[in-house]
């Protein structure tokens, strides 16, 4: 059955993007509301969406432990990524966002399409042109991130903007669960956490969303971008705030907030 509350939902998040007003939780307002629907309501803004913007991705969150007890949640979740999200010089304006965190992972760009509900660690590395690290600049349009699954399942998985790093990486060429990340915010080290942290194996992130996209028929596509999921929990981020990551065998990347 529908979700009643799809389109309602979806605008409130629309507007609270647009606006950087948020809004409060919609657990809150529907405490009924399941992932399912909350999957309704990302999916309606996508299809909003592509009649304007151009999907270069998906990104996987919620796959380490420090994130899901960071935001009290046990299962991963995923969202959409826009062409208009990527900052290629690492520059991220602070007065677009509400309340910005920034996440280090791995990110993989397919030379093939992943689809099926079989797919393994094996399909998604003969499907990887090539990793490179990456900043994810995750953004709720829930007040004071006070979500639960649903909450940000509907806010395409609270994503909003992105950083690729330089150095592109055969994924057969090195071990990425053992791929180490220090995390530094304005010189001081911040965070650090390996490629395990992420479901064990980053490349099996993203083999449990090709699968889960597969349930509603919706398959990863040659080019796109994957992010794959954080290493650590994500610090908040101010104007002013520099951050860079340093991967072992994935090179170094830098954003800063202006």
């Amino acid at each position: 059955m529908p979700y009643a509350r799809t389109a309602e939902f979806a605008d409130e998040l629309y507007k609270a993007e647009i606006s950087c007003s948020p809004i409060a939780p919609l657990t809150e307002t529907d405490p009924g509301i399941t992932p399912e629907n909350a999957y309704a309501v990302q999916l309606h803004n996508v299809k909003r969406n592509i009649a304007k913007r151009v999907i270069s991705g998906k990104k996987i969150g919620l796959t380490s432990k420090g994130i899901q007890t960071q935001l009290g949640v046990d299962t991963p979740d995923y969202g959409h990524l826009f062409k208009d999200m990527e900052r290629p010089d690492g520059k991220l304006l602070t007065g677009a966002f509400i309340a910005p965190k920034i996440e280090a992972e791995i990110a993989y760009v397919l030379k093939g399409d992943l689809k099926g509900g079989g797919v393994t660690v094996d399909d998604v590395l003969k499907a990887t042109d090539y990793v490179v690290c990456s900043f994810e600049i995750v953004d709720s349009r829930v007040r004071d991130w006070k979500i639960k699954l649903a909450d940000t399942i509907a806010d395409n998985a609270s994503a909003a903007a992105y950083v690729l790093g330089a150095k592109k990486v055969s994924p057969l060429s090195v071990d990425l669960a053992a791929v180490s990340m220090k995390l530094y915010k304005n010189g001081a080290l911040v965070n650090e956490g390996v490629g395990a942290e992420v479901m064990g194996n980053p490349s099996l992130s993203v083999a449990w969303l090709a699968n889960k996209l597969w349930e509603y028929g919706v398959a990863l596509k040659k080019g796109e971008v994957v992010l794959s999921g954080a290493f650590a929990a994500a610090p908040l981020a101010v104007k002013g705030d520099v951050f860079e990551a340093r991967f072992s065998e994935l090179g170094d990347i830098r954003a800063e907030f202006v």
